[in-house]
């Protein structure tokens, strides 16, 4: 029986990635590709937009539109892929410092986090 995952989420069910378990990582990455909108914060803030890879407890993992640099705080905005009642879109926003900056890729530690409402044209 083949069973069709699509954005980690398996008949609603939300699956991990099958090496998971290998990881030495504190917490199970969770490969789910959703829209994301960064904001780099500081004295010259700045903002762009890409997709989440995988998502854990502890991290992110995205792509980015410009190359960021390692150890900046950031906030990310991340499209959620549940509607709150069953009707209104949220967003999950996570704040945090990059902990890796690879080309198009960009890794982060959560130090905070919270679900927000969210317009229904976007981030």
């Amino acid at each position: 029986m083949q069973v069709q995952v699509e954005n980690g989420i398996e008949n609603g069910i939300l699956c991990c990635e099958e090496d998971a378990h290998d990881e030495r990582r504190g917490s199970i990455r969770m490969p789910i590709q959703r829209d994301v909108r960064y904001t780099v914060l500081g004295l010259r803030a700045w903002a762009g937009s890409g997709r989440t890879i995988n998502i854990s407890s502890g991290g992110v993992l995205f792509t980015t539109q410009s190359r960021l640099r390692e150890g900046a705080e950031v906030e990310l905005a991340i499209s959620w892929p549940v509607l709150l009642n069953n009707r209104i879109p949220i967003k999950l926003v996570v704040t945090g410092r990059l902990t890796r900056a690879n080309g198009p890729d960009a890794a982060m530690q959560i130090e905070r986090y919270e679900f927000k409402t969210r317009g229904f044209n976007g981030l």
